[in-house]
């Protein structure tokens, strides 16, 4: 088997690395330092397919293997690991849940403006005593006429207070335990949510990680992804595909730290020498 990159990813990975040091590198210390989205960057990465790329071309993605979505978020984490984050929890957690689960009408009315940079998408599962064990869920919905209506809340959603289209996590049947947990579409502006506290973080600052507050928001049963009671088993694919995310995301990083490091060695002089040579 050849692990080697193909020619045209060899390009995607130039072309990435190129948009990220015009686009991003000129922006990071100031984001960083305000711990603010700059959010003109949002439409900018819908016109690159970055916001796209789990997304099939139907929906107007940019239908991506895992392979080049991996090198995408290498080269971006590099430069700025806060849009690394987001371009990852817009694309693994949010668009690959509609985009694997959803219904077809589901996927024509949301995917194309997940895709188009019009918006940024959010994935709602964690809360204040469920995250690894997701199955400890306190936010519920329950049925009433054509709606479901959710109370609860969610912590450290990255996107939470910026994203337009949400999948939320809720307990449908308490009784059914993980069996009883649904996964529903809310959009930003539904009467009753609301993003709560914004975290401050010691890295990657910009990324917007918020805590989301559902009060009696009623949420068309036609917003249910799946079947009731599908919303672990969703969750968990979708959590593993995020894994891969993840290792992209640590690997830039990583190799962008390097690369800082050699480039610092090779300009700072001690002894009339660059300290590389020592």
């Amino acid at each position: 088997m050849d692990f080697l990159f193909t020619q045209e990813q060899e390009i995607l990975k130039d072309s990435i690395r190129n948009f990220a040091d015009k686009e991003i590198l000129p922006f990071v210390k100031e984001s960083d330092e305000k711990g603010k989205w700059p959010e003109e960057l949002t439409k900018k990465l819908g016109e690159m397919g970055l916001l796209g790329i789990v997304i099939p071309p139907e929906y107007s993605g940019a239908g991506y293997s895992n392979v080049d979505y991996v090198i995408i978020l290498e080269e971006i984490s590099k430069v700025d690991p806060s849009v690394g984050l987001v371009v990852a929890a817009h694309n693994s957690l949010c668009s690959n849940h509609l985009n694997l689960f959803g219904s077809e009408e589901q996927k024509k009315k949301y995917l194309t403006r997940l895709a188009s940079g019009q918006t940024l998408g959010a994935w709602a599962l964690t809360e204040a005593e469920a995250g690894s064990d997701a199955a400890a869920l306190k936010t519920k919905a329950r049925k009433e006429g054509d709606n479901w209506v959710l109370n609860g809340s969610k912590l450290f959603i990255t996107n939470g207070s910026l994203a337009e289209i949400l999948v939320v996590m809720a307990v449908t049947d308490p009784e059914k335990e993980r069996k009883g947990i649904s996964a529903f579409i809310l959009e930003k502006g539904m009467e009753g949510f609301k993003p709560g506290k914004k975290e401050d973080k010691l890295g990657v600052r910009s990324a917007d990680t918020s805590e989301l507050i559902f009060e009696e928001v009623k949420v068309p049963a036609e917003n249910i992804i799946g079947k009731e009671g599908d919303g672990y088993k969703q969750a968990m694919a979708i959590l593993d595909g995020g894994r891969v995310s993840i290792a992209g995301f640590s690997l830039g990083i990583a190799v962008g730290a390097l690369e800082s490091s050699l480039k610092y060695a090779k300009e700072r002089s001690q002894f009339d020498q660059p300290i590389a040579n020592f």
